[in-house]
């Protein structure tokens, strides 16, 4: 069988295949430089977010920036805490991005990522450990003694049953400058659970740490807090490595620790008399 092929038909084949290639080559090249492009926009977007807020909000560290499926609002994750801002860092967002499609909220599913620990290599030796009711259900708290919101975390935790609470003193001097020497009093005295208790619920000062006391841990909690990037207080994991930070509302802690722990165990019945 004779091929109908002729030199002008094999000449547009090579041509056609040429374009083509070359087409490949361009459109890889334009995807390449619209990634590049992106990611120095991302890059300058972020550098710019850090050093305004940074500037701006004196103490607060911006741990990293990223983009968001919502066009040119940007994710700041500050340690405990995610907010949003624009690309100039001149608008601060706070609050949760909700997906309406698939309900789901966004903010709380990336905070559940980037916020985690590894809750059994905190230090428990250098915590005050409260025990309520069976204590099956745990929680470790970072704790300012003088913080107002840890107080009021504190009295919600008075109704909360079953949990080993793990307290690790978390002084910010800035804000509350007795505050290490609050805590140091509190770890050095002879009771630091019923002293913990009795100045963070009753308001009842500690009595001054003994010339004996000679350690604490609250320098080595500094720079722990530092790591897990802990900017405030109270800043609380849950036994699955979640954080929970500020002092949420009874309901919603009891639903965490569920959550993470399991139900608190049924009261018993009261026996009836005689």
């Amino acid at each position: 069988m004779k091929s109908t092929s002729t030199p002008k038909k094999a000449a547009a084949r090579h041509l056609v295949a040429g374009m083509a290639a070359l087409v490949a080559i361009l459109a890889g090249a334009w995807t390449a430089g619209s990634t590049l492009h992106a990611e120095e926009a991302r890059s300058d977007a972020a550098g710019t977010i850090r050093k305004v807020f940074e500037g701006r909000f004196p103490g607060t560290k911006v741990v990293d920036v990223q983009p968001t499926p919502v066009t040119g609002i940007y994710e700041v994750f500050v340690g405990d805490r995610i907010v949003y801002s624009d690309a100039s860092g001149d608008h601060l967002i706070i609050g949760n991005i909700i997906d309406t499609r698939s309900k789901a909220d966004l903010t709380q599913a990336r905070m559940d990522v980037r916020g985690k620990i590894d809750f059994k290599a905190l230090p428990f030796d250098k915590a005050i450990k409260v025990v309520k009711g069976n204590g099956s259900r745990q929680l470790a708290v970072f704790e300012d003694p003088d913080c107002p919101f840890c107080q009021k975390l504190e009295q919600e935790l008075l109704s909360i049953r079953d949990v080993t609470e793990y307290i690790f003193l978390f002084p910010i001097d800035q804000l509350h400058p007795q505050a290490t020497r609050h805590a140091r009093d509190i770890w050095c005295s002879k009771d630091p659970v019923q002293a913990w208790s009795a100045w963070l619920v009753d308001k009842k000062a500690p009595a001054a740490a003994p010339a004996t006391c000679k350690s604490d841990p609250i320098g080595e909690l500094a720079k722990l807090g530092d790591k897990l990037n802990i900017n405030g207080t109270p800043t609380s994991f849950l036994v699955d490595g979640r954080r929970v930070g500020g002092a949420v509302p009874l309901d919603e802690l009891e639903k965490e620790l569920t959550a993470a722990s399991g139900p608190p165990s049924k009261p018993e019945k009261p026996k009836p008399a005689g």
